[in-house]
């Protein structure tokens, strides 16, 4: 009778374990009972004749063709489920997440026209560019807690602030960078005179520490755009004699507050004009040296209450 492929297993072969476990693998009968092609039972306990070796070789070869035809399946199977997740695999390898953004910080409309462009002055002043300069430095009306006057000038160099005292228990805050000269000196002291867009004069000390920069200008350097005094300036004395001290605007808003090189007190052009205009002559100047004018649980106080 012609091999039925598809015939199952006939349970009348009669093999002997040693016998089929000689002719099988070890691989093939674990293929056999893991599979369901034969059960644990039948490949132990065989029934029918003993004696047909023809009917064993029949029924071996059946049996060989069963163990494989699953392993085909399986092998077909497995081919199949790598090809659906190769694409997903490899998509898994490229990202698809755009490169990642600079950060652009958004300026509050009322700093941009604050620190916009002054057309009415004598050197029409361009917009400041405070895109580089910490918000904290910006100028704003904050709570004070100091013990000075109102119309009293504060300055703290540590922390880089000048404060314009005023009633209430209010202040104008500015943002201030401090120069080397701006550190020879600290005490009490008065705004003895006021300038707008002051001429400059290098000290013999800035001609030596830069003098490509400076020795050219030692006769003077007009007021204008390019003057590092700025729109602005403010010369303290202390009893009618000049301290050599001034509060000035700048030509390098990133400056501002840093510590820099040259120069005193700088402010933005914008806010020594905003200063100018706000204190006269006479007016009393605290300059603050090595210490703090609050600890830095008041400064976010004041910095938060406006």
């Amino acid at each position: 009778m012609p091999l039925e492929l598809d015939q199952p297993v006939q349970k009348t072969v009669s093999c002997k374990p040693q016998a089929l476990s000689a002719t099988f693998p070890p691989r093939c009968i674990h293929l056999l009972v893991t599979t369901g092609t034969m059960s644990l039972e039948e490949y132990r306990h065989p029934s029918g004749p003993a004696d047909d070796a023809n009917n064993q070789k029949l029924q071996v070869a059946q049996l060989m063709f069963a163990a494989l035809a699953p392993s085909r399946s399986l092998l077909h199977r497995a081919v199949r489920s790598l090809a659906l997740l190769l694409p997903i695999a490899l998509a898994a390898c490229v990202s698809t997440q755009p490169p990642p953004q600079q950060a652009v910080r958004r300026i509050d409309p009322a700093y941009a026209a604050m620190y916009g462009p002054r057309l009415d002055e004598p050197h029409p002043l361009p917009v400041t560019d405070i895109s580089e300069v910490d918000p904290r430095f910006l100028r704003r009306e904050v709570a004070y807690y100091g013990r000075e006057e109102p119309g009293t000038i504060v300055v703290d160099t540590q922390s880089r602030y000048l404060y314009l005292v005023r009633e209430g228990g209010r202040a104008i805050r500015y943002g201030i960078g401090v120069g080397k000269e701006g550190l020879a000196w600290s005490g009490r002291a008065r705004v003895g005179r006021k300038a707008s867009w002051p001429g400059w004069t290098p000290t013999a000390a800035m001609i030596k520490r830069e003098p490509e920069r400076n020795a050219r200008w030692a006769g003077g350097m007009p007021g204008g755009l390019n003057n590092p005094l700025g729109a602005r300036a403010l010369y303290l004395y202390d009893n009618g004699r000049d301290t050599m001290y001034r509060i000035h605007g700048t030509t390098e808003p990133w400056s501002i507050g840093q510590s820099v090189s040259s120069g005193c007190i700088r402010l933005f052009n914008q806010d020594i004009i905003d200063l100018h205009s706000r204190v006269p002559v006479g007016s009393p100047v605290v300059v603050l040296q090595g210490q703090r004018l609050f600890e830095v649980e008041d400064e976010t106080r004041v910095s938060s209450a406006f």
